[in-house]
């Protein structure tokens, strides 16, 4: 992976600490500025740790699902491919930033097509991040509660502790962690604030996937572990269509590109921004091909679109009940700690959106916490409403996910304000327009196929 070279930029460091959000710059007044301290810029280490705690989310939990769709072979390559491909389309926000001296995603996207520009970026932001917000509250309520896929039911850990009661259920159990836990980490004013629970949140994220790797050695050892299938099982058309319907989730794992900005601000050295987008994105593809092999190795054909809900099952090792909760609870945990660094450029985006000419968002604590609960409410009933992550990312992927990762970066180059694209990167970009528009239009179709003819099938 190249990141091309990249100018260091000449203007002051930001001294706000880390920001998440690239809209509305001027989020604090002078004096919430020196409550902050003193910043002087950011560690490679530290810029690393951030970009990829903003890759690495619920995403990871349907990789192993599109190993079932598209086979180990052909799904670890479609890993690999996607981070060049998500490192090639960083590179082009970053080369035009430094042409046209922004220092946001947001106003690249002013400078490239004007105020429209802006807003479609600030929409993409909010369709995306509402629809990983759901994701996460869909993945807990079928750790906590269970899930039922195929006629099967999968109970969920407070139902395999104390039984099936009114108070386990479902939508119960995802108000009471709304409640107690995403609305009090959600009414933080400053993503400072929330450093200590985001570095405790990829510490449970680690112990998950060690622990897999973990039951799946052990399980190869003794020999019940089957051969996985390398290629696709294509057997006729709507089975290869079906095979698109992987994009949208390999397009979402990777989105962080509304983050880079921020990071590559804050860096004590700006021309370590490359070695940083390398590191996370050589990080992240590593977590990832591991989940999906492991994980795929473990279930097999039977591997859900939400993996944390096999982990229910008699897994033929000691201890396996014990393993089986550790690994739902750790990832659990990390979700719960990881959702309000999302929802904070959520809230700040809708929020310059809706309100581009009003005062900063955290000095009007009225417009904050209507903002903060409506928000909340409407990712609780939709995270209630959708059945799967599988849907949640098919939707997101193919729509917001797919512009601010590829469509996005493209139409800036080429559009070329500034004279500065080669031949080559029109060339890449109109190879990323072309596969991004089409695979995703042909996963909305083989979803919207598979629908109409499950509703459509006699019911027995």
């Amino acid at each position: 992976m190249t990141i091309g070279n990249l100018a260091p930029k000449k203007e002051n460091k930001s001294r706000r600490g880390k920001q998440v959000v690239d809209e509305k710059a001027p989020l604090l007044p002078r004096r919430h500025e020196e409550e902050v301290g003193e910043f002087n810029g950011a560690s490679f280490t530290g810029a690393v740790f951030n970009l990829s705690t903003t890759i690495v989310g619920a995403g990871i939990m349907a990789l192993p699902a599109t190993m079932k769709v598209l086979g180990l072979g052909l799904g670890i390559a479609m890993i690999i491919f996607m981070a060049f491909l998500t490192e090639s389309s960083i590179e082009l926000l970053l080369r035009f930033s430094r042409a046209g001296k922004t220092h946001s995603y947001g106003a690249l996207m002013g400078d490239a097509f004007g105020k429209v520009g802006r807003i479609l970026l600030q929409i993409s932001v909010m369709v995306n991040n509402i629809g990983v917000l759901i994701v996460y509250m869909i993945i807990i309520g079928d750790v906590l509660s269970g899930t039922s896929s195929s006629g099967v039911h999968h109970a969920g850990l407070l139902e395999g502790w104390f039984g099936a009661h009114w108070w386990n259920g479902r939508t119960f159990v995802l108000l009471v962690t709304t409640l107690a836990i995403f609305s009090p980490l959600a009414c933080f004013k400053r993503i400072d604030s929330l450093s200590f629970t985001s570095g405790l949140s990829v510490g449970l994220a680690l112990v998950f996937l060690i622990i897999t790797v973990g039951i799946t050695i052990m399980k190869l050892i003794s020999g019940n572990v089957a051969m996985p299938r390398l290629l696709p099982n294509v057997t006729d058309l709507s089975s290869l269509l079906s095979l698109f319907t992987a994009v949208p989730v390999l397009v979402t794992a990777y989105i962080c590109h509304y983050n880079v900005h921020t990071i590559d601000n804050e860096l004590e050295d700006s021309t370590q921004i490359k070695g940083v987008v390398r590191a996370s994105l050589a990080l992240c593809s590593s977590v990832y091909v591991l989940t999906s092999v492991f994980g795929f190795l473990l279930f097999g054909e039977s591997t859900l679109d939400d993996v944390l809900a096999n982990f229910d099952t008699d897994l033929g090792i000691p201890y396996g009940s014990l393993l089986n909760d550790a690994v739902r609870v750790s990832y659990a945990a990390h979700l719960m700690l990881v959702f309000p660094i999302v929802f904070f450029p959520l809230r700040l985006n809708i929020d310059g959106l809706l309100f581009p000419s009003a005062k900063p968002l955290v000095l009007d604590n009225k417009r904050f916490a209507l903002m903060t609960t409506v928000l909340i409410t409407m990712i609780f009933l939709g995270a209630n409403c959708i059945p799967s992550i599988w849907d949640a990312f098919q939707f997101t992927g193919a729509t917001a996910a797919v512009c601010l990762g590829f469509i996005f970066p493209a139409a800036i180059t080429l559009g070329d304000r500034h004279n500065i694209a080669t031949k080559r990167d029109k060339m890449l970009c109109v190879f990323m327009i072309v596969l991004a528009v089409s695979s995703n239009l042909i996963a909305i179709y083989s979803d919207a196929y598979a629908l109409f003819k499950r509703n459509s099938s006699p019911r027995e």
